[in-house]
């Protein structure tokens, strides 16, 4: 935990000194914290307002929040955009922005899409530690991109995963990913024909996709097992199809963010197949001990994730913590001070 003594000088941290100075079992702890406090009252965030470029281009979204525990202020500004995906650019390019808590002077800002690449996929590990069995570790990836690579990273630090499978759209990203995986976690991963192949059978589940329809059906979820629904994140997209939603016992990262931005749960909701007592709570909840969302080894689990900017603020004041202590990055004076 790091304490911030106000300061007029802004630090500028790109996306290399961000992985750096993020590393994945240190953002778990942070975002099993934030969740913690968020659930327990400590936090404010309104839902993101999101503006949807012309002919389909992707969105941009602004998402502010204010933290009491650890103090701290700020926003990320993020843009999606799909057409990255296969290039050298993440498709998700932004900043966050701190500012001190006493007096509103930017102290921070730095690269978005390793933040929110990493925190992510922490916040699925958090879901994963709470909610899947003990034992699981048969592992189904949907998606190949940035998400894919932050998922099993972050499966591996919290399950013994035994075995692993992917899927992806395009064969040669695909493959792709599975060279990754083996040089750079020294883990094999088993490349699939098709999402029924890669789901039937996992105890563990994450779907990472940007899939606009459901890629897991019901049908296919074994008893007992854990799904993390990461890809979708408006209410008009989901990954789940009715039936998957219906088996699970559903926990999300938080309600008002679900009720208005997760088709995963809208969808089913809108068609009648669904309540809104479908939702047994919030991840925090069950951190708190507040809910028991998994009460045996057969119940399958499904945890949510929309993303929310109390997770990018946790962790963008660690990341700011850490290179205060390390001088990393580039200090310098914004101004904002009267004669």
């Amino acid at each position: 935990m790091y304490t911030f003594t106000t300061s007029m000088a802004l630090r500028i941290l790109n996306q290399a000194e961000v992985t750096a100075l993020l590393p994945m079992q240190e953002c778990i702890d942070v975002m099993d914290a934030v969740l913690r406090t968020l659930s327990g009252g400590g936090a404010q965030l309104p839902l993101r307002t999101v503006l949807r470029l012309p002919a389909g281009k992707g969105y941009f979204g602004v998402m502010p929040a204010q933290l009491s525990e650890p103090s701290s202020l700020g926003l990320k500004a993020i843009g999606v955009f799909p057409g990255n995906e296969g290039t050298r650019l993440d498709s998700h390019q932004g900043l966050v922005i701190l500012v001190d808590p006493e007096n509103g002077s930017p102290i921070a800002v730095m690269d978005a899409s390793s933040i929110t690449a990493i925190r992510t996929a922490a916040v699925s590990a958090v879901a994963t530690r709470a909610l899947a069995r003990t034992d699981a570790g048969d592992l189904a990836l949907l998606g190949t991109g940035v998400q894919a690579r932050t998922h099993l990273e972050a499966m591996l630090a919290v399950r013994r995963i035994r075995r692993v499978r992917a899927f992806g759209r395009t064969q040669e990203r695909l493959l792709g990913f599975v060279r990754w995986a083996r040089e750079r976690l020294e883990q094999e991963v088993e490349a699939v024909a098709s999402p029924q192949e890669c789901v039937v059978g996992a105890d563990l589940i994450c779907t990472v996709t940007a899939s606009p329809t459901p890629v897991v059906q019901g049908d296919w979820l074994s008893e007992g097992a854990h799904l993390n629904a990461v890809g979708s994140s408006i209410p008009t997209t989901r990954e789940l199809d009715t039936r998957a939603m219906r088996r699970g016992r559903l926990v999300v990262d938080r309600l008002e963010s679900a009720r208005h931005e997760a088709g995963d749960f809208l969808i089913p909701l809108q068609e009648g197949a669904l309540t809104e007592a479908h939702i047994l709570g919030e991840l925090g909840d069950v951190l708190l001990g507040r809910i028991v969302a998994r009460r045996g080894p057969s119940d399958i689990t499904i945890f949510k994730s929309l993303g929310l900017a109390v997770e990018d603020l946790a962790a963008a004041h660690h990341v700011l913590g850490k290179a205060r202590a390390a001088q990393v990055g580039l200090e310098t004076e914004l101004g904002g001070l009267r004669d």
